[in-house]
């Protein structure tokens, strides 16, 4: 029997974790393992168990790029065709928080999938590199756009036009990742980061993703009148209430997401 190429689990409560699958070729993004992660992801985002969600590779590697055997006869046409931006697009637009665990290599399209992430939780291992010039190409899943907003034009210029990587360190120094963690830590410190969120008011969880977001590409004049229009949207929830009740009880609130 054939192991699946995406495992998906429920770890802890609110929380779905989704593991690529395809050791043998270091999790290579294959147009077939990327579409099966874009509808794991329609899923979780059509639960109302799920609260968050992480990605990760495994223990060894994260994912060291796409499926080059895939690239090889791809002609022109082909390219512009591809389905594989409408999967990188539903990862985008994924409105609940979205964590990947790091370790080994995330390389090419396996950055670009931790770029998508919200938050990158990077082990001692960790390896970033965008390499597509070494194969006369350039990134398709956002590894310019993304890297430059996350690390920085000099940063993203480096990695895009040498093809070298940067460790976790430097990651970490650049912005690019979260925290960083030994690699026996990695899946366990974005688990409990992920419950931590997951118990909180998920309707504010979803307008902060948002709002950060925002700030990419607004001036900051309307990205502060984004903010306070959802500031205010979130004083109608009953979430609001219980959130305050509790505070008030000296209790945990029980988020319902209303």
């Amino acid at each position: 029997m054939t192991a699946p190429m995406l495992l998906i689990e429920n770890p802890r409560p609110g929380v779905r974790l989704l593991t690529l699958n395809r050791p043998e070729v270091r999790n290579a993004l294959s147009t077939p393992l990327l579409a099966e992660l874009a509808a794991a992801i329609d899923a979780a985002q059509e639960d109302g168990a799920v609260r968050v969600a992480i990605v990760t590779g495994g223990p060894k590697v994260f994912a060291a790029g796409a499926d080059i055997r895939e690239l090889a006869n791809r002609d022109v046409l082909g390219a512009l065709f591809d389905q594989r931006p409408n999967y990188w697009e539903r990862l985008r637009k994924f409105p609940k928080p979205l964590l990947a665990a790091v370790n080994g290599y995330a390389l090419g399209g396996g950055c670009e999938l931790a770029m998508h992430c919200d938050i990158i939780i990077a082990g001692a291992s960790a390896r970033f590199g965008q390499p597509e010039v070494n194969l006369g190409i350039i990134p398709g899943g956002g590894g310019t756009q993304r890297l430059a907003r996350l690390a920085g034009q000099q940063m993203a210029m480096k990695l895009n036009l040498s093809g070298e990587f940067i460790d976790a360190v430097e990651a970490k120094a650049c912005g690019l990742v979260a925290e960083l963690v030994p690699d026996e830590a990695t899946l366990a410190r974005a688990l409990t980061l992920a419950e931590i969120i997951a118990a909180k008011a998920p309707i504010a969880v979803r307008l902060a993703k948002e709002a950060v977001l925002a700030s990419r590409d607004l001036p900051l004049e309307a990205g502060l009148a984004f903010e306070r229009q959802a500031f205010a949207t979130l004083f109608s929830t009953e979430d609001f209430r219980e959130g305050v009740a509790a505070f008030l009880d000296k209790r945990k609130p029980r988020f319902a997401g209303r």
